[in-house]
């Protein structure tokens, strides 16, 4: 394995006291280097003819090699370590979301009106006519976040605590990307029926519910379940936000490799939420052969293991995943670190498309498939192709609430992630560009588009 890149994930920032003489911190800055830490801002805090002190931001590539960068620092002679501190908990310190009132209450005019008495004519009016309740109070732009914690990203079952600081993210992401207003509800049970239960009892306030970190095979249960039940949009995003973007970028790759999606083989590694969603949208987009493979191996039709959702995928074949490999075209993981060699990829079809979407660390890293993989992406910011659920989510769910549908669609799945992939025009596709920015502010507003486009044709929309 490739040690990581450096990135803000693992920053910290070093408050340092120096005498204040020529080349003090050129010797801190050498130790940083030496320590494989990349350097961030620099910024004086105090300064006096004897000392300086600063705070230096350091990217690391793992907590073991920020605290060799402290290390390093704090064994350097005249220079004393005041303070040193993890960026990213620092960021995460209080949380990262709040409540806010959209209106001031100065006087006793707003009161009267924002609360009693005239709240209650406000009441009586969506008890006439309940579809106002969009326009009257949050739920036209509210979003739920549910988990229970039990597939929290790549960590596992870490409970409905733990994953917290998640879907705080996931908020912000919504926000700053569709402009909707999402909480999150982190539920203290597993059960399946507990959960739809729950979702459809608090269901009222919101305009629409975004399922996260919820293991399989449960998830599709509940989808399916409050789906049925419910009459606003239900998306669990691990499934098909990962389907929409990582179809997005097939899209784009092949037209770098010169292929037809119908003439591909398609091998998956991870048979969890997103790997099986990924299977059904490719399938309705055209591929033809596909393999999928979980921790055992390939999912073959010999086996005895499999739950009902790997059985609609059970191929003829069986073997490894190396097994799988030999002579595919594109190979897309979703699944753990390492689990794929050079030599795995030397032995694909030519031209190989390698989508390594493990987090933080990929199925193989991206330096070792120099000169052998025609297209490369991963799931990670600091490589080309970053294939990133927040090119898709937001602008679904802003799309689904906009024309208020009765739910998402497979066809809106597949109108989305054309619509994200026709943001890099034809004479700007290439190998390390396949994929808009998550920073692209087209991305949200040319899903959503699309998505209402599909829901107005289906008949679903109710605006």
């Amino acid at each position: 394995m490739v040690s990581l890149t450096p990135n803000p994930s693992y920053s910290l920032t070093l408050r340092i006291k120096l005498p204040n003489q020529v080349s003090q911190l050129s010797s801190v800055i050498e130790a940083i280097a030496q320590a494989k830490g990349n350097l961030g801002n620099i910024e004086v805090v105090e300064k006096s003819r004897e000392y300086i002190i600063r705070e230096i931001a350091v990217d690391a590539a793992s907590t073991e090699a920020a605290a060799n960068i402290e290390q390093a620092v704090r064994q350097l002679s005249n220079i004393e370590v005041l303070e040193v501190y993890d960026r990213t908990f620092a960021l995460h310190r209080g949380g990262k979301l709040r409540v806010e009132a959209k209106i001031p209450l100065r006087e006793q005019d707003d009161l009267a009106m924002a609360y009693t008495p005239g709240v209650g004519r406000v009441c009586v009016e969506i008890d006439k006519h309940p579809e106002r309740v969009y326009d009257l109070t949050i739920k036209g732009n509210t979003v739920a976040i549910v988990s229970d914690g039990s597939a929290v990203l790549g960590l596992g079952n870490l409970g409905a605590a733990a994953s917290m600081p998640v879907m705080e993210g996931k908020a912000m992401l919504f926000k700053e990307f569709a402009g909707l207003d999402a909480f999150p509800i982190c539920l203290d049970t597993q059960d399946t029926e507990e959960i739809i239960e729950t979702v459809k009892r608090i269901a009222p306030v919101f305009g629409a519910v975004n399922l996260e970190d919820i293991s399989a095979p449960r998830c599709f249960e509940i989808e399916k379940r409050l789906q049925d039940e419910l009459d606003i949009p239900i998306f669990h995003d691990d499934q098909h936000g990962t389907a929409i973007v990582s179809l997005a970028a097939l899209s784009n790759a092949l037209k770098v490799v010169n292929k037809q999606i119908g003439d591909i083989h398609v091998v998956i590694n991870g048979a969890g939420a997103a790997g099986l969603s990924m299977g059904r949208l490719f399938q309705k987009a055209g591929v033809q052969r596909l393999t999928i493979c979980d921790s055992k191996g390939i999912i073959g039709g010999d086996r005895t293991d499999l739950t009902a959702a790997k059985q609609a995928f059970a191929v003829s074949q069986s073997g490894t995943l190396a097994d799988a490999m030999q002579g595919a075209d594109v190979f897309m993981g979703v699944s753990a670190p390492g689990v794929v060699t050079v030599e795995m990829v030397r032995a694909m079809a030519a031209q190989p498309i390698v989508f390594a979407m493990a987090n933080p660390v990929p199925e193989i890293q991206p330096e070792l498939l120099e000169g052998i993989a025609a297209v490369m992406a991963t799931g990670r910011s600091d490589y080309p192709n970053q294939i990133n659920n927040v090119l898709a989510f937001p602008g679904v769910i802003r799309g689904a609430i906009d024309c208020r549908a009765q739910a998402i669609t497979t066809d809106m799945f597949l109108a989305a992630g054309k619509a994200i992939a026709s943001l890099i025009p034809e004479d700007e596709i290439a190998a390390n560009n396949i994929m808009p920015s998550v920073f692209d502010i087209r991305v949200a507003p040319a899903v959503a588009a699309a998505v209402k486009e599909v829901a107005r044709a289906a008949g679903i929309a109710r605006k």
